[in-house]
């Protein structure tokens, strides 16, 4: 068995899309994934599944119907089974989400951002 290891840096500069996370390693059940953002997403929740995001560079704001989170680079937050969010990046931001596999981007909604195949780089 080989053991890689993973740069972050590389694996960003592989993609320019944005709104289209790339799958970089599994723990277990779980994927590792990384994405860049711009712009506003979709109001989304995921009713099994938690989300991580991580931010690498840049900055993202998590809305919440009650408030928002501000992450800057080097900061995460766990977004809770069932808790509507939306993702907003006024500039480009390059985050790492750590999600149970088969996590649908969009939750419970359907939208032009759903990706239903996550490509592995």
């Amino acid at each position: 068995m080989t053991i890689d290891k993973v740069n972050l840096s590389e694996k960003f500069n592989l993609f320019s899309e944005q709104w289209k996370p790339h799958l970089i390693a599994t723990v277990d059940n779980y994927a590792v994934k990384v994405a860049k953002l711009q712009g506003e997403f979709v109001w989304h929740h995921h009713e099994e599944e938690d989300e991580l995001f991580m931010v690498i560079k840049g900055q993202l704001t998590i809305k919440l119907r009650d408030g928002e989170i501000v992450l800057n680079e080097g900061e995460m937050v766990v977004i809770p089974k069932g808790i509507e969010h939306l993702p907003v990046a006024n500039d480009e931001a390059h985050i790492l989400l750590f999600e149970r596999k088969g996590t649908l981007n969009t939750g419970n909604v359907q939208s032009e951002l759903t990706r239903e195949q996550i490509d592995e780089i």
